[in-house]
């Protein structure tokens, strides 16, 4: 069960950059607002609710932070109102790159964006440009802690179709329906959950190097620290020595 070994790899080292920049929070804050705006308070009967509080549990986030998000998404606080869409297009040799975005300001942030990717040799498409590229999938983290074989066995009981183990943790891959339930039942178990999201991964990578290799990196970077992007997926495919 090794579908998306390398990506996963990049993935994690990533996750662990953005921890750093201390914008974890802060997205799945934004995360936690739109989903119950779009779809109520109550996790029981709101999906994505319930997605986005096992991810915010998996980030160790205060329950109160978490109740005033919700409260603010639903309308029973005082907030900010944000639009969720998305961006995709080409970066520096040719690589796809797909963004989430959610902002109280599209015209700002769409310019914005394409400013950084004009700057750094990439450019934005139209939607469908990149996106049949990628196909959505669960991704659960869980600290390597345990026993490799049970936690392979327990995630392959409870529905996992992937399973790599990397450096200090499992990663788990599902359908994106049953990402939470597994999260769940591991979590009952006994593992501990990093993280749990639904995420777009790559159906097939792309290698660049040299400068245009550094200006990729320069740009996904960028990218990342731009507090209107929730999350940003490419099909980069780097080696160790790049990360």
């Amino acid at each position: 069960m090794s579908g998306h070994s390398k990506w996963s790899t990049i993935k994690h080292k990533k996750a662990a950059l953005d921890a750093k920049r201390g914008k974890v929070f802060t997205k799945v804050i934004k995360e936690l607002m739109v989903a119950a705006k779009s779809g109520g308070s109550d996790p029981d009967s709101n999906p994505r609710l319930r997605q986005a509080i096992s991810t915010a549990k998996a980030s160790n986030m205060p329950s109160d932070t978490m109740t005033r998000a919700i409260q603010k998404g639903a309308g029973e606080l005082e907030g900010v109102n944000y639009e969720e869409t998305s961006y995709e297009g080409y970066g520096p040799g040719g690589v796809a790159i797909m963004m989430d975005i959610m902002t109280d300001n599209k015209n700002r942030t769409v310019a914005e964006i394409r400013h950084l990717m004009n700057k750094y040799q990439g450019n934005l498409g139209e939607n469908g440009s990149v996106s049949w590229m990628f196909e959505k999938s669960g991704q659960i983290t869980l600290s390597g802690n345990s026993n490799e074989e049970e936690a392979f066995n327990d995630a392959l009981e409870f529905g996992a179709n992937d399973f790599n183990a990397l450096e200090s943790t499992f990663l788990i891959g599902a359908s994106p329906s049953e990402t939470v339930n597994i999260a769940e039942a591991m979590e009952k178990k006994g593992y501990e959950v990093v993280s749990s999201s639904v995420e777009m991964v790559p159906k097939n990578m792309t290698k660049v190097s040299g400068d245009l290799l550094k200006k990729l990196i320069t740009l996904l970077n960028l990218l990342e620290e731009h507090d209107d992007i929730q999350n940003i997926y490419s099909n980069v495919e780097f080696d160790e020595s790049d990360l």
